[in-house]
């Protein structure tokens, strides 16, 4: 008897074909070869049976019949795609073998176990895992495939997410909606994202900025010139800051210390899905959902690129060859000039930041393959091109620099010159051809981002310490904290992937990959799903939430359901099923949990009181930040309370609580309380400092981000609030000399800042 192999969808069942029985007859729902029959699911061909499907009462949708806690899940077809399903069932009777060949992931996997256990397939199962579509690849993945029961703890771990999602969604949404009467989707993922949007978006609203001023000295040496900025608390009254100006403009002065450091930059990691998708967003506006479409149609058309829905920035040993001949087959395409600039010596088995094996799970980092592109759509190019250029990149030395740090003073003011000058472009020379387009996008940045302290040349650089310095001029700067920025889809993934945690180290950011808020594959479809319900809109590339956003979120805290909203939670949920898969935490007792939270959600929305219909009404007001709120939502807000909703408590009208999740794109974030006496304002932290939301009531509380040669961090900026003092510090004094020790909060009304030294 032959071997049904059954792939995901049809443009991989022939692919499929074409490299295992290249004479198959084609009988149009499956292939037919000496050995093999191939034929395909159409995505999900069999669901979860609705609640009604196991008692007729529940067509009605009332809180009474809550929860809904099914013993065993029924499996029903899908309507749409029966008749698939049927040839499947036929095609089983004449095997005697069945090879899953579905995509080789969680979902694919659930795909192929569903329609195993609706069919009741009794058949022995070989699994297909490979990694790009091209004919090689193919053939050896079937000369290596494995038994099927290998993989039941992936089979497991992809039943347990399915049956999750299933209670939380259709118990809260059932709950909520019946509750307030207004269609309220609710999800295990989808909400806690939605919680991600709805803090940004008060953070915003409740951002005051505050003003202040920069002093910038130019000194000449000789036929030198070069900039500094002064080195103090940054000031807020104008008078001062002009005056420190007249102090020292047209005044002689030293350079006090003058260090040359010699740095490396690396190229940047291989690309995941996730990274792939926020590059696409930031540099062509592409939604998350239109990079997986692309990404996808790049791997199962054209066959030009490795399996996209992938979690890793890294390959195993046997890739290594292959990206090897992907190199060669670059040849003669219009990557010719890069690709004989390589340095084939730089890819190998132990460049650990591209070979580490113990980081790749499922799939490697996305690669090109060995076949030419050719018949791309103008977006395909756009997205083959980013994928080809960080695998070349990978090719070329790091990137060379010399840092100069020039600490100038004059009339016992101190200025700090950061200057990086370029010795060798290195893998820099990947993107040297898109200078000009990089250069034209930053226009649009804000006015703190056009200029950093640090300035990068391409001419030698270079100051004599011994020799005098003249400050030809001194330039005050007014500036503004900048309010938090809205989510774009870049950034939204970003804070998905970290479950909401700002996470500046690299390993730490790893880790956190397996308690991520969705997957690689599924985050794309959560983001549309928000914009489906109607709780964000898309402004140009900013996500804003809706007045139906806000009050899901508000409702859904005020009922006393935290664990709903929180990414951190739900990321745990996902390491749970992470480690599932790998056979090492039990699918019974998360199935247990889950059942438990939903029976709680329902109990708590039971005694919720019910919100206004008016509630959910408003216009989504314009993105923009560093105002205290909108007049609709200052109204909406009241509209609330008018009806009774006080009980809706955390969250619904109150400010933005102390203590809030970091922010995982680096902009402003709630951090702690006020110190300042009776205050009971918030810290938010801009890009240059941390300032007081009671700012217009009168609070002058700030302290600057850099202070005594640190940039400070919110780890510190919380122990400087809390406990009066940071952890031993490298310190850096107004005289310049380098010590050990603490910075101290001396005045918790101003925020003024001193050191405490052993």
């Amino acid at each position: 008897m032959k071997t049904l192999v059954i792939a995901e969808k049809p443009d991989m069942g022939r692919n499929i074909a074409s490299a295992i029985e290249p004479k198959a007859v084609n009988k149009r729902s499956y292939l037919e070869g000496e050995s093999y029959i191939i034929t395909w699911a159409i995505g999900h061909l069999i669901e979860l049976a609705e609640p009604d499907q196991y008692d007729e009462k529940y067509k009605k949708w009332s809180i009474d019949h809550l929860p809904i806690i099914p013993d065993t899940f029924k499996l029903v077809p899908n309507p749409r795609t029966y008749d698939q399903l049927k040839v499947i069932a036929e095609l089983a009777k004449k095997c005697d073998k069945l090879v899953n060949a579905c995509d080789a992931g969680r979902e694919g996997q659930h795909i192929f176990s569903l329609i195993q256990r609706h069919l009741g397939l009794q058949h022995p199962v070989k699994r297909l895992w490979i990694s790009d579509l091209t004919s090689e690849t193919i053939r050896t993945g079937f000369e290596t495939m494995k038994d099927g029961s290998e993989y039941e703890n992936l089979t497991r771990a992809a039943r347990s997410r399915s049956e999750a999602d299933w209670l939380i969604g259709m118990n809260g949404s059932r709950a909520f909606t019946t509750k307030h009467n207004v269609l309220l989707s609710v999800g295990r993922v989808q909400t806690p994202v939605l919680a991600l949007i709805y803090d940004r978006q008060k953070q915003i609203e409740a951002f005051s900025s505050l003003k202040f001023f920069e002093l910038e000295g130019h000194f000449t040496q000789g036929d030198t010139t070069y900039k500094g900025m002064w080195q103090g608390e940054r000031m807020t009254d104008k008078e001062k800051v002009e005056a420190l100006a007249a102090k020292v403009k047209g005044k002689p002065g030293r350079i006090v210390s003058y260090e040359v450091k010699d740095t490396k930059e690396y190229p940047f990691k291989l690309y995941d899905l996730t990274l792939l998708q926020r590059e696409a967003n930031g540099k062509f506006g592409f939604s998350a959902k239109k990079t997986l479409d692309t990404a996808q149609a790049l791997y199962e058309k054209h066959k030009v690129i490795s399996y996209p829905r992938t979690n890793s920035n890294y390959v195993t040993e046997q890739n290594i060859p292959e990206m090897h001949r992907s190199l060669s087959a670059l040849q003669g395409t219009a990557y010719n000039e890069l690709v004989q600039g390589a340095n084939r010596n730089l890819v190998h088995k132990n460049n650990k930041s591209i070979c580490n094996p113990s980081k790749v799970e499922d799939h490697h980092a996305i690669l090109p393959t060995n076949r030419k592109a050719s018949g791309l759509n103008p977006d395909e190019q756009k997205l083959y091109d980013l994928i080809v250029r960080r695998f070349l990149s990978q090719f070329y030395p790091p990137a060379e620099y010399k840092m100069h740090t020039v600490m100038t003073e004059i009339e016992q003011e101190m200025f700090k010159t950061t200057v990086k000058e370029l010795l060798q472009l290195g893998w820099k020379v990947i993107y040297a051809d898109q200078k000009k387009e990089k250069a034209k996008s930053s226009k649009g940045k804000d006015k703190e981002e056009e200029e950093e302290e640090e300035v990068e040349v391409n001419e030698p650089f270079s100051v004599d310490p011994q020799a005098d310095v003249m400050c030809s001029d001194a330039i005050v700067k007014e500036k503004d904290t900048q309010p938090p920025k809205h989510f774009t889809e870049g950034t939204l993934l970003k804070a998905m992937e970290s479950a909401g945690k700002q996470i500046e180290d690299e390993e730490l950011r790893d880790a956190m990959k397996d308690s991520g808020l969705g997957t690689p594959a599924t985050r794309a479809a959560t983001i549309e799903r928000l914009k489906k319900v109607g709780y964000v809109d898309m402004q140009g590339k900013k996500i804003v939430l809706t007045q139906k956003g806000r009050m899901a979120v508000e409702l859904i805290r005020g009922a006393g359901i935290e664990l709903l909203t929180s990414p951190e939670m739900t990321g745990q949920w996902e390491r749970r099923l992470n480690e599932i898969s790998r056979g090492t935490a039990s699918d019974e007792q998360f199935m247990l949990n889950v059942k438990k939270f939903a029976t709680l959600i329902v109990n708590k929305v039971r005694v919720q009181a019910r919100a206004s219909k008016t509630a959910f009404e408003g216009e989504t007001p314009q993105a923009q930040g560093g105002k205290r709120g909108s007049a609709k939502s200052s109204a909406a807000t009241a509209s609330r309370k008018k009806q009774g909703e006080e009980s809706v408590g955390n969250g619904a009208s109150s400010t933005i609580k102390p203590q809030a999740a970091k922010q995982p794109d680096g902009s402003p974030s709630l951090l702690a309380a006020c110190p300042r006496p009776g205050c009971g304002g918030s810290l938010f932290m801009g890009r240059k400092g941390y300032g007081c939301s009671h700012y217009k009531e009168g609070c002058k509380f700030v302290i600057w981000k850099e202070s005594f040669g640190r940039s400070l961090t919110d780890t510190q900026i919380q122990a400087l609030v809390q406990k009066g003092k940071t952890a031993k510090l490298k310190l850096v004094l107004a005289d310049g000399t380098s010590v050990d020790g603490r910075i101290v909060l001396k005045d918790p009304q101003s925020g003024e800042l001193g050191t405490e030294t052993e």
